[in-house]
C-alpha cells in the first residue's frame, strides 16, 4: 500500500510526494467547494486500491472535472519515489493536452517534455518523461517501444478510448507499450459505441455473452453530482420552423422537434445551424442573456459555442460580436497558437469563445458556464465530452446551462447524462445507431473544414425561425413552448446563476405551474369566446406530449406504446391523433407528475 509520509525536499526536476499531496484535487483548476487541500474521497479510495492491488494495468473511469489528472500524478509520484518506475510517458488526444499535462506534472516535480518530436529520437536527460499524442505513437511505434523498454516506464493513457480510433493507432499503442512496467488508463466519458477493442482494457462477458469493459475504479457523473464535485446541467431546447431546398429542387418546410423521418430531422437540424438563418442568432442572443444573468453572481463566467465547421464558427463569432459588442475568441485547429488562445480565455474574463470540436474533450476552462451546442455531431461520446466542458464546479451552487436544438437524439442524450455506459464488444449493430458511430466522429474531428454529412449535394437552407421549446433539468422537463422573447423564455433565462440543485428544480417547477395556469386560463377564455377547435394548440399539445412520453420512456425503460396506454387509461379518450385538447392537457400533466415523483 502507498504510504503517506512526506519525503525530504527535492529539486523541481524530481518527483515530490509532498507537492503531489498539496496539488488541488481538481488541478489545473481550483478545487470544488469543500475539497481544497485534500484528496477527494474517490481519489483517495482509488489510490488505496491501486497501492493494494499493485497492478500492471489499471483503468480509472471518472467524470470530467472529477480530478483524473491529480489521481494519475499521485500514482506517478509514488511509483517514481519508490523506484518502481524510472520514467513517465503520458499519451493524450491533442497537442494542447500535452502541454496541460506537462504543466500539471511540473507542479509535483515531474519534468515532462510536451515538445518532443519523433524525428529527434532521444529525450533530453533533464526530463523525467514525455507527453505525446496518440497520432505520434501511431506514426512511429517502434521508436516509443525502444524508449519504453530502455527504462521501466509508467504509461498514462489519457482518454484511452482514442487508442481504438484506428487500426494504426490501436496497433501502435500495443506495439509501443506492451513492454511497459505499468499502464494507467484514464477516461472521463462513455466508451466508444463501435466494437473496436481498446488496448490494455479488460473485457468480461455479461449474462448475454457480450464482452464489456471492466473498470478497476469508476466515479461517474451521478456520483460526482451527489458529492458536489460537478455542476448539474440545465438544457434549454429550441425548436422552430425550418425551410430548405432538397437536391431534387423541392422546397420543404418542417418544424424542428416534431416527429419526422431521419433524413428530414437531419436536414431540419442542418438548416437550424445555418449561419444565414434566424435560428442561430436568436439562440445566441438567448444564450448571451443567460450568461449575463449567471455573471451577476459568477462575474468571470464564460460561454462556449461548439460549431460544426470553421466557416460556421467564424460566422457565429461575427454574430456574437454584433450581439455583445465584444469580439469572441475563435479557436480553430489550423490556427497557430490555438492552445494559447484557450489558455488566454481560461485565465481571462471574456464573455465568449467559439470553437470547432477541439475544445470538446479534456480541455480545462473551469469558468465555462454557458454553452451552445451548434454542431451536427450526435454521438453519445462527443455529446458527453462536449457537456463535460461545462460541469467543472468551482463553488457551491453553480449550474451549467447548455442550449441545444430540439432534436430527439440530443434530448435523449441529455436525459441520459447520468447513465454510465461500458464499452461493449460482440454486440450486433442496431438500425437506430445510424449516425451515432464514434469512428465516424473521429474522422470528422480530423477535418474541420467542411460539414456535408447531413445533407447531400444540392441542399440549400432557405429559412430558419427559432422558438423556445422547454428546459430539461434533473430528470424533468419544464416549459410548454413559446416564442423567442416571450415571458416564458424570459423567466427561464432569468433563473439565478447560483442555486442549489433542489432550489433550481423548485424554481423551474414554479415557472412551469405559473405558465400552465396562465395558458389554462387563456385557453378557457378563448374556448368560451369562440367554441371552436384551435388546431394550432392541439398540434402544440401533441408535440409536447410526444416529447414528454419519449423522455419518460427513456428514463423509466417503458416502451412508448405502454406509456401512451397508461395515459389513456388515466384521462380517457382516443389515441393521440384523435384526442381533444383537454384530454391532451390531462395526459401532459400526468407525465409531469411522474417526473416529480407524484403517482
Amino acid at each position: 500500500m502507498f504510504d503517506s509520509l512526506h519525503e525530504p525536499a527535492r529539486t523541481p526536476a524530481h518527483p515530490s510526494r509532498s507537492a503531489a499531496e498539496q496539488l488541488s484535487p481538481a488541478f489545473p483548476q481550483r478545487a470544488a467547494w469543500g475539497t481544497a487541500g485534500n484528496l477527494r474521497a474517490w481519489q483517495a479510495a482509488a489510490l488505496t486500491l491501486y497501492g493494494e492491488s499493485n497492478p500492471r494495468d489499471f483503468l480509472a473511469v471518472a467524470t470530467p472535472g472529477a480530478g483524473k489528472t491529480t489521481f494519475a500524478l499521485r500514482v506517478a509520484t509514488e511509483l517514481l519515489t519508490r523506484g518502481e518506475v524510472r520514467q513517465v510517458t503520458v499519451v493524450a488526444p491533442t497537442e494542447h493536452l500535452k502541454t496541460q499535462w506537462a504543466d500539471a506534472a511540473a507542479r509535483v516535480g515531474i519534468s515532462l517534455d510536451p515538445n518532443f518530436r519523433n524525428a529527434q529520437g532521444h529525450l533530453g536527460s533533464h526530463y523525467d518523461g514525455v507527453a505525446l499524442t496518440y497520432a505520434q505513437i501511431g506514426a512511429n511505434p517502434e521508436l516509443h517501444r525502444e524508449r519504453t523498454r530502455a527504462r521501466d516506464t509508467l504509461v498514462i493513457l489519457d482518454e484511452v478510448h482514442h487508442a481504438g480510433d484506428s487500426r494504426s493507432w490501436g496497433d501502435g499503442v500495443i506495439r509501443a507499450f506492451e513492454g511497459a512496467a505499468r499502464r494507467l488508463s484514464l477516461t472521463g466519458t462513455p466508451f466508444r459505441s463501435d466494437t473496436a477493442a481498446i488496448p490494455f482494457i479488460t473485457y468480461e462477458a455479461d449474462a448475454e455473452g457480450i464482452r464489456r469493459s471492466k473498470a478497476d475504479y469508476t466515479y461517474g457523473y451521478g456520483d460526482a453530482l451527489r458529492d458536489g464535485v460537478v455542476r448539474p446541467v440545465m438544457f434549454l431546447a429550441y425548436s422552430g420552423e425550418m425551410t430548405w431546398r432538397t437536391s431534387a429542387g423541392d422546397e420543404v418546410s418542417a418544424r424542428l422537434g416534431e416527429p419526422l423521418t431521419k433524413d428530414m430531422i437531419a436536414q431540419a437540424w442542418r438548416t437550424a445551424l445555418s449561419p444565414e438563418g434566424e435560428w442561430i442568432p436568436a439562440v445566441l442572443k438567448a444564450a448571451d442573456t443567460r450568461l449575463t444573468e449567471v455573471r451577476r453572481s459568477v462575474p468571470d463566467a464564460g460561454g462556449l459555442v461548439i460549431a460544426t465547421d470553421q466557416a460556421s464558427a467564424r460566422a457565429y463569432a461575427k454574430q456574437l460580436r454584433a450581439i455583445t459588442g465584444q469580439a469572441p475568441i475563435v479557436v480553430l485547429s489550423d490556427d497557430a497558437g490555438a492552445g494559447e488562445k484557450i489558455e488566454e480565455f481560461s485565465a481571462g474574463t471574456q464573455r465568449w469563445m467559439v470553437a470547432v470540436r477541439m475544445v470538446s474533450e479534456g480541455v480545462d476552462v473551469p469558468r465555462l458556464a454557458v454553452g451552445v451546442y451548434a454542431t451536427a455531431t450526435a454521438t453519445p461520446l462527443f455529446f458527453a465530452q462536449a457537456v463535460g466542458r461545462f460541469v467543472r464546479a468551482r463553488r457551491r451552487g453553480e449550474t451549467a446551462s447548455v442550449f441545444v436544438p430540439s432534436v430527439p437524439v440530443l434530448l435523449g442524450l441529455a436525459g441520459e447524462l447520468e447513465v454510465e455506459r461500458d464499452h461493449a464488444l460482440d454486440r450486433p449493430r442496431r438500425e437506430n445507431e445510424d449516425g451515432l458511430d464514434d469512428a465516424a466522429l473521429e474522422q470528422a474531428n480530423r477535418n474541420e473544414k467542411a460539414s456535408d454529412d447531413l445533407a447531400g449535394p444540392g441542399y440549400q437552407a432557405l429559412g430558419a425561425q427559432a422558438s423556445f421549446d422547454h428546459v430539461l433539468f434533473d430528470g424533468g422537463a419544464f416549459g410548454t413552448g413559446g416564442e423567442v422573447g416571450s415571458q416564458m423564455e424570459s423567466d427561464f433565462l432569468a433563473i439565478p446563476g447560483l442555486m442549489e440543485t433542489d432550489e433550481m428544480a423548485s424554481a423551474l417547477r414554479a415557472h412551469q405551474s405559473n405558465h400552465l395556469r396562465r395558458s389554462g386560463s387563456t385557453a378557457a377564455h378563448e374556448h368560451a369566446e369562440r367554441q371552436v377547435v384551435d388546431h394550432r394548440e392541439v398540434a402544440r399539445l401533441r408535440k409536447e406530449l410526444n416529447q414528454l412520453v419519449s423522455a419518460w420512456s427513456r428514463r423509466s425503460g417503458t416502451p412508448h406504446a405502454v406509456v401512451h396506454t397508461r395515459l389513456r387509461q388515466h384521462s380517457g379518450g382516443p389515441e393521440v391523433p384523435q384526442a381533444t385538447a383537454e384530454e391532451l392537457r390531462s395526459r401532459v400533466a400526468k407525465v409531469r407528475d411522474w417526473f416529480v415523483g407524484r403517482p
